[in-house]
């Protein structure tokens, strides 16, 4: 005579959000510095900079004092200078960065910080664009004295016999 089997199941295993569970993604902190600057191709000085303004999250260290850092890192130090070559200050760097964790209500922010760079951008390109008509003046004096020169004496630079009675 048997006796009847009794198994136990386990409980349902399920990917249904409940109260008491939650996933949380942890990344890595496996990559020292060094690494962290090969691949973003900047300096262990510049990192270190980013990370003493605040602009890069501190890193936590290893057991052995060593920074570590991940692949979150180099997201944040490429977007640092993606917004650095697009003329943004550091402390406008880190406004956006502030932003860029918002999402969807920083684009009026966003607008506004693009809006003021595109004013200055062009402020700066009339400047340059002024300062361009002056090298240009300038050139066409040097030329026109080097020319003289070839037919008379040598007399003083224009250019700079310009600037004393500018």
């Amino acid at each position: 005579m048997g006796y009847p089997l009794i198994r136990t199941v386990p409980p349902l295993l399920t990917l249904d959000r409940t109260p008491e569970c939650k996933l949380v993604y942890v990344e890595m902190a496996d990559m020292q510095i060094g690494e962290l600057a090969k691949r973003t191709t900047l300096t262990v000085d510049a990192i270190r900079f980013y990370e003493k303004r605040e602009l890069l999250p501190k890193a936590i260290r290893s057991t052995g004092g060593f920074r570590l850092y991940t692949t979150g890192d180099i997201e944040q130090l490429h977007f640092i200078r993606q917004m650095h070559e697009l003329g943004f200050s550091l402390r406008e760097i880190r406004e956006l960065i502030d932003l860029r964790t918002r999402k969807v209500s920083a684009c009026e922010s966003v607008r506004e910080l693009l809006k003021d760079k595109l004013v200055g951008v062009r402020a700066k390109l009339h400047e340059l664009q002024k300062l361009e008509s002056e090298l240009v003046a300038d050139l066409r004096k040097c030329n026109k004295e080097l020319k003289r020169r070839k037919r008379h004496t040598a007399s003083a630079c224009p250019v700079l016999e310009g600037v004393v009675t500018k």
